[in-house]
């Protein structure tokens, strides 16, 4: 009766009983102090806790897992010093609170200490390196534990597929796919989720559909994974097919569905639906906006070119625009080159984030088109007083199950004389068919030719000739880049598409680029 009054939130109607039992066993006082800890009271599972007449390993497991999940890391960790005797759940909970504060170093010294381990550990440091974006760390560990004696569970699956799906490792995922077939786990809810995921993040959108249709069940997480997969690779229009099919299904979407459909609506242009259903969430679904909502309407706007009407709508939001709003203005700005209205995006962003170096960045790329050198001058002056380092193009692409990174400017792959060999030829083809360099995209006040060189450097330009030198003619390439591809680039890239007769798909920090016979799926709309 404790448990199940817990399990639903009833905490109260738990204590009165609780209360009222003439005798209490260690099973009635743990199931107490796990119900509070469990439902967010932590204060009140230290009351029992302390009350508690003979405590077990399970007490104190219960109040290290309840200070974990509510971020007080430092009152578990001083339980666990103290703890008379340990099992592995204790220190599978201290990983999980580690790694859920954003202290995956700690969790991964943990973790190696352990004397003894089980599928949880293993699944929660997997867990851990995947969520804090250790997504490398997180395929080396699961790859460690294929070779233990220990077999991966359903939950081991759905973390670890968020790493694959982030990397863009289709090869890699797809192998992982036949092992959960094989183990059976191919109609569990979470992992199919984790699988809709993966596909759409590495840019195979038809994939993650056939997992979503062979879905006996669908959860709301089901219906926005397949949602925002549509939309993160353009497919604005698909997308809002299956927000309609989730209304008639009878599955109400939450915040996170609005999400996925307004940045539907933002990645096709469609404006005017975006505006409607941002105003269905409130009318219809009882949903308050979040800073994100906010966030894809200013970039739905802005896109658009109604950066007036977007300036306008920042001023109306009820909450206090967070920097990725006025980051969605700015970038709206250099897409339209609208220099006054980017200078006041980027001064309230140098304000509420010093230290990051993008807003610097594009402003920089909005002076550099129209020629402003000396203003270029004045915010690279700024970043070095400032002490701002900006983060460098990096771009990654797998082959033959083997992850590579570039490294913008990179000169030290062992074939980088071969791969820029191979760009100087493909220059060549590409100029043939009309392609000019836009050297707008080089921040340097240097001739055209030293720009064009510069230009020829970027990161995925680099992946690409190196996928190219590197895999069979036919086969699609697929990259991964951590910045928003630049203008003179995905010009490049729908020229090489046409020249080498292959599909290019591009996932930059916006979205996914589909090129393919020189025309690229996003109708140049980015």
């Amino acid at each position: 009766m404790l448990a199940g009054y817990t399990h639903n939130g009833r905490v109260d109607d738990a204590l009165k009983l609780f209360r009222e039992m003439p005798e209490k066993n260690a099973v009635s006082w743990n199931a107490m102090i796990a119900g509070f800890a469990q439902n967010g009271f932590v204060n009140e599972a230290l009351k029992l806790f302390q009350e508690m007449p003979h405590r077990n390993v399970i007490s104190w497991n219960s109040m290290i897992t309840g200070y974990a999940l509510s971020g007080q890391v430092d009152e578990a960790l001083k339980l666990f010093q103290e703890m008379p005797e340990r099992d592995v759940i204790s220190s599978n909970a201290m990983i999980a609170g580690y790694s859920q504060n954003g202290h995956v170093d700690e969790a991964a010294k943990l973790f190696h200490r352990m004397p003894e381990r089980d599928v949880v550990s293993w699944t929660a440091m997997i867990a851990g390196y995947a969520q804090n974006c250790y997504f490398e760390e997180a395929l080396e560990l699961f790859g460690e534990l294929l070779r233990t004696c220990l077999k991966p569970n359903s939950d081991t699956f759905a973390c670890i597929l968020p790493a694959f799906a982030n990397l863009a490792a289709l090869e890699h995922g797809k192998k992982l796919h036949e092992s959960i077939i094989r183990i059976g786990f191919q109609y569990d809810v979470f992992v199919d989720n984790g699988l809709i995921d993966m596909y759409a993040k590495c840019g195979i959108v038809e994939s993650a559909c056939k997992v979503f249709e062979k879905m006996p069940k669908r959860s709301v997480v089901s219906w926005t994974a397949m949602i925002g997969g549509y939309a993160m690779n353009g497919l604005g229009i698909e997308a809002l097919k299956v927000f309609k099919q989730m209304q008639l299904s009878g599955t109400n979407p939450d915040a996170v569905t609005f999400v996925g459909v307004l940045s539907a609506c933002c990645h096709a242009g469609l404006v005017y639906d975006g505006c409607q259903y941002f105003d269905s969430m409130t009318k219809n679904y009882n949903i308050t906006p979040t800073m994100e909502h906010y966030c894809c309407m200013v970039d739905l706007l802005g896109r658009a070119g109604n950066l007036e009407e977007a300036w306008d709508f920042i001023d109306r939001m009820p909450i206090k625009p967070g920097p990725s709003v006025w980051g969605s203005l700015l970038a709206s700005c250099r897409i339209h080159n609208n220099i006054e209205l980017g200078k006041h995006a980027a001064e309230f962003l140098f304000e509420l984030e010093p230290e990051n170096g993008a807003p610097y960045v594009l402003l920089s790329n909005i002076y550099a088109a129209a020629g402003r050198w000396d203003d270029i001058e004045k915010v690279r002056r700024l970043m070095k007083d400032k002490k701002v380092k900006k983060d460098p193009g990096h771009s990654w692409i797998e082959v033959n199950k083997q992850v590579y990174a570039f490294l913008v400017e990179d000169r030290s792959h062992p074939l980088m004389q071969k791969i820029c060999d191979n760009l100087e030829k493909l220059s060549g083809q590409m100029k043939e068919a009309g392609y000019v360099p836009d050297t707008r995209f080089a921040l340097h006040d240097v001739d055209d030719e030293q720009k064009e060189q510069s230009l020829c450097h970027h990161s995925e330009k680099l992946a690409i000739a190196f996928g190219l030198m590197n895999t069979s003619p036919g086969t699609p390439i697929r990259i991964v880049k951590n910045l928003r591809v630049c203008g003179d680039c995905h010009s490049a890239t729908k020229f090489i598409s046409k020249i080498v007769q292959r599909e290019i798909v591009v996932r930059d920090a916006s979205r996914y680029h589909h090129f393919k016979d020189g025309l690229c799926s996003c109708g140049d709309y980015w």
